[in-house]
């Protein structure tokens, strides 16, 4: 892939690193569900944020398999119905790995943008399931969701490409 002028070469991802940051995001998702807002509609979802992070930066690391798998433990946290999340996960890593090649060529903040529709039809299935069984409407608070989410994308970039960032070291015989 041809890189931009001025983009920074980044390191390989760590396996660990990926790992832990999933559990991680899955952690902080439990422990919000718990927590002082509880399972409010409006609240971002950090687990499927990091899922489409590592979707659309480490593709053939982190896929559909390991979201559905995501989302089944979501699902048994929650109480939800089962598959539920596994499947708004799936579609969200699918629609993530459609679009990563085109993605990486934006910055963070225009990427933003872009991630929008992802986590807007994300959170439309999982309302259409919720619906289709027999729940309860969460109100129009629901569609601040996936704004938030959108918004804590540059933050969540830069945080997790931090490890991979290479320490500037120039050098007149080194291009790279």
């Amino acid at each position: 892939m041809i890189m931009r002028r001025g983009q920074q070469l980044l390191l390989p991802a760590s396996p660990f690193f990926i790992a832990a940051s999933l559990i991680g995001a899955l952690a902080f998702n439990m422990l919000q569900n718990v927590g002082l807002f509880g399972r409010a509609a409006w609240v971002p979802d950090l687990l499927a944020l990091v899922l489409v992070f590592w979707s659309i930066h480490q593709p053939q690391r982190v896929g559909i398999g390991l979201a559905f798998v995501f989302g089944l433990l979501v699902d048994v946290h929650q109480g939800a119905m089962l598959g539920q999340h596994a499947l708004c996960y799936t579609v969200l890593s699918f629609l993530a790995i459609a679009i990563h090649r085109r993605l990486l060529w934006f910055q963070a903040p225009s990427q933003a943008f872009q991630v929008l529709p992802l986590f807007a039809a994300s959170h439309a299935i999982e309302l259409c399931v919720r619906m289709i069984a027999g729940g309860a409407f969460p109100g129009f608070l629901m569609l601040l969701s996936p704004v938030l989410e959108s918004a804590l994308w540059p933050v969540i970039s830069v945080l997790l490409l931090l490890p991979q960032r290479r320490t500037p070291n120039p050098d007149a015989h080194r291009p790279l």
